[in-house]
């Protein structure tokens, strides 16, 4: 099973929690300015993780590009979707999780949302939630 976990993080905030999915997982986490599409292609199973930014919204200047660089490469593969907020009601989320069902992914669990830095329960609850879909 090829896990791969590829974030975008503006504060700080959504990479610890790409960094506990990712030690749970036993993988490393990929900034997405790193990650290329050959990583989309390889996962059996991506986790995706991107903050909340402006109104609600996805980081469209690195997070979405790549995505939509990769739309075609979703379909059919397993995708846990994961973030941080400062506000609002997690809208943003709801979003994504639209979009990627549009390019056929296969949502395998509720998405994974944090209210600003993770706290010690949230870094074990994302921790077990890569645990589960180790490499």
């Amino acid at each position: 099973m090829a896990t791969k976990v590829i974030y975008w993080s503006g504060s700080g905030n959504t990479e610890a929690m790409a960094e506990a999915i990712a030690a749970g997982s036993k993988v490393e986490a990929i900034r997405v300015d790193s990650a290329s599409i050959d990583d989309v292609k390889e996962a059996t199973t991506l986790f995706l993780g991107c903050s909340s930014q402006g109104a609600e919204e996805l980081d469209d200047t690195e997070f979405l590009p790549f995505l939509e660089d990769a739309s075609d490469e979703f379909a059919g593969k397993n995708v846990v979707l994961f973030g941080s907020y400062d506000w609002g009601e997690g809208e943003w989320m709801e979003a994504f999780e639209s979009q990627m069902k549009g390019w056929g992914a296969n949502i395998v669990e509720p998405s994974a949302i944090v209210n600003l830095y993770p706290e010690d329960e949230d870094v074990e609850r994302l921790k077990a939630l890569g645990e589960k879909y180790s490499a």
